[in-house]
């Protein structure tokens, strides 16, 4: 399962209505190649739902990953951080043996 903290939740909630997305619009969580510890988490709004998608739903808030992904995000928590290092989604991910120090990218 992947979770969402209150703080994360509010903010996705502020960017959906101020970006006038539609009702039915989620957070689309993956993973791809990339970036400075070897995976680069990706985050997007979607609303369209595809055939090898898992979807969790965590304080009314709908996180949709694809099957691939999933394996490295199982037990993430989504938060959102507006520290020193910039305003933006984090994942506290627990399979993440190594992160860098911005927090995009990871190992396993």
């Amino acid at each position: 399962m992947i979770t969402v903290t209150e703080n994360a939740k509010q903010h996705a909630i502020n960017l959906i209505k101020e970006e006038n997305r539609p009702a039915d619009t989620f957070i689309r969580v993956g993973v791809d190649s990339g970036g400075c510890s070897g995976l680069s988490y990706k985050l997007e709004f979607d609303n369209v739902i595809q055939p090898n998608d898992q979807v969790f739903e965590d304080k009314g808030i709908k996180i949709v990953v694809d099957k691939k992904s999933f394996l490295y995000l199982i037990g993430t928590e989504l938060d959102y951080s507006a520290g020193l290092n910039g305003k933006g989604f984090v994942f506290v991910n627990p399979n993440a043996s190594r992160t860098c120090g911005c927090g995009e990218s990871f190992s396993v």
